[in-house]
Parts: structure tokens; sequence; C-alpha cells
């Protein structure tokens, strides 16, 4: 018996994850960690922050660092350019329930951070 589907109180936010070395991460060889741009859904972005974190532990990689951008309404307000293609990710996350790696920049030499500018 199939219940009727209950409207959805998730969002998609934008975060952007550092993520550092560990076996099996998948990253190039010489690379000292990595920066992931995720649309991920979650009810508030506390939650999609620690949906984002477990998915990339379960993937070998070693999260370090989460920033949080906001939903899509937020950042449209912000002025933030957004095109159809990270539009039509952002909707892929919200209708799958998913956390969906938009972009990966893989960091080299010593302080990924701040080669992250």
């Amino acid at each position: 018996m199939a219940h009727p589907k209950k409207p959805s109180r998730q969002q998609v936010y934008t975060l952007v994850v550092q993520i550092g070395r560990k076996d099996g991460d998948g990253l190039p060889k010489k690379a000292t960690g990595a920066g992931l741009v995720v649309f991920a859904s979650g009810i508030d972005e506390a939650e999609a922050v620690r949906e984002t974190v477990a998915v990339l532990k379960q993937a070998d990689t070693a999260p370090l660092d989460v920033t949080g951008y906001g939903t899509l309404e937020e950042r449209l307000a912000e002025g933030h350019d957004i095109d159809a293609e990270e539009k039509s990710l952002m909707q892929r996350a919200l209708d799958e329930n998913a956390v969906i790696i938009a972009q990966m920049e893989p960091f080299y030499g010593t302080h990924p951070a701040a080669d992250a500018d």
C-alpha cells in the first residue's frame, strides 16, 4: 500500500570541501589534496554538511574543511551567476536526495588552502 508522498522540506546547498590525501582517494599522484564544489540536499545546511562528509569518507577521501554557500535562492540573492548546468545538478541533488560533486580541483604544493585562491 503506497503512502501519499509528503512535500519535501529538503533544499540543496552549495558546499566547498577541501580534502587531504588518503590511500585510495583517486587524486593525482603529486596532488596534496583537492577542492570540491558539491551540491547536497538536506533539511538544513548542517544536515547537508553531515551527509557530504559521510559520503566523502565512504569514498575513501579525507574531508578537512567544509564551507557553505547556501541554497540556490540565497546564492541568487547574493548576486551569484549560476548557469543552467549548475541549476540542473542542483535539481538532480534534490530529486535524488543526493550529494553531487560538481567540480574537483586538485591542489599541488605544501599548503592546499593557499592554492585555493
